[in-house]
């Protein structure tokens, strides 16, 4: 039985991804950082858990061995071209028959911003080990809001971001499903690069009012400055993002970030999770709760 291996088990895309492989009868084995209550989890609903680090070649090694697929995901930060550059090697020792990379929707050797370079680098990297390799261009995730919903929970919708920048934001959960369709399917995808973004475009003004209809309340959209938005939410000391979204904000723009594709509907063949279904999934982040 094909054995694939998730990289960032526990994250945005790959934990669910994990659950829509096992669903489909495949094995799965499951890279974590920790053996902690969410690698519990993984094992309880069928994988294979495995510890180790991205950056750590023996552990890449061990993770792919007796592995036919894989799913490539470095989190946000220093490392990335590394961490590709291991992959690819131990990938091709074991003649995988596919990798999916998750990359950037603005990738381009001449980017402002580093992390998004690697992330060109790092798809170079993978094609020029011979394995077949898919890399799926992502626009930003539903995520982000999860990242203000203390904020938005005092009705305040703050980005770093000009409010006239525009972007269609896709669910991780659509990212995972369409990853995995590609897994199921490595004839069909090798080679290709798609473009993923979510159903409908928004200024962020215009998300900004439509997170604030669907909860019910007025949500005005305000700007601040990368470094002010990090230390917001907890993140003042995270240069790699502050760098990162400092050349995000220009790539935005320039328009990007902007436009509708039509691959990850058309390889699932559902249709995508909308800002409204995303919110009210997760309602009880963006409200305050009193005690009775």
């Amino acid at each position: 039985m094909t054995t694939i291996l998730i990289t960032t088990a526990n994250g945005a895309t790959g934990r669910p991804m994990v659950d829509y492989l096992l669903a489909d009868g495949f094995n799965v084995r499951a890279m974590v950082r920790s053996d902690d209550a969410r690698a519990q989890e993984l094992r309880a609903a069928g994988a294979e858990v495995v510890l180790g680090d991205l950056l750590d070649f023996r552990d890449v090694r061990a993770a792919l061995e007796g592995v036919q697929r894989a799913y490539f995901n470095f989190p946000l930060g220093e490392g990335l071209v590394e961490a590709a550059v291991m992959f690819a090697q131990a990938a091709k020792e074991q003649d995988l028959e596919l990798i999916v990379n998750l990359s950037q929707i603005q990738s381009r050797p001449y980017a402002r911003s580093k992390t998004t370079q690697n992330h060109w680098l790092a798809e170079q990297v993978l094609d020029w080990s011979g394995v077949p390799t898919s890399h799926l261009r992502v626009t930003f995730f539903m995520q982000w809001l999860l990242y203000i919903s203390r904020l938005i929970r005092y009705g305040r919708y703050v980005m770093p971001f000009n409010g006239d920048g525009r972007f269609a934001p896709i669910a991780g959960r659509d990212i995972a499903l369409t990853a995995a369709k590609i897994l199921a399917s490595p004839e069909k995808h090798g080679g290709q690069i798609y473009t993923l973004t979510g159903p409908v475009e928004y200024s962020h003004q215009e998300l900004a009012a439509e997170v604030g209809r669907v909860l019910g309340r007025d949500l005005p959209f305000e700007q601040v400055t990368v470094s002010t938005f990090l230390e917001m939410i907890g993140l003042a000391d995270d240069t790699a993002k502050l760098k990162h979204f400092d050349a995000a904000a220009i790539d935005q723009q320039e328009g990007r970030l902007a436009g509708v594709s039509a691959a990850a509907p058309t390889i699932t063949g559902r249709p995508l999770v909308t800002v409204e279904e995303f919110v009210n999934e997760n309602r009880s982040l963006f409200e305050l709760h009193y005690p009775s």
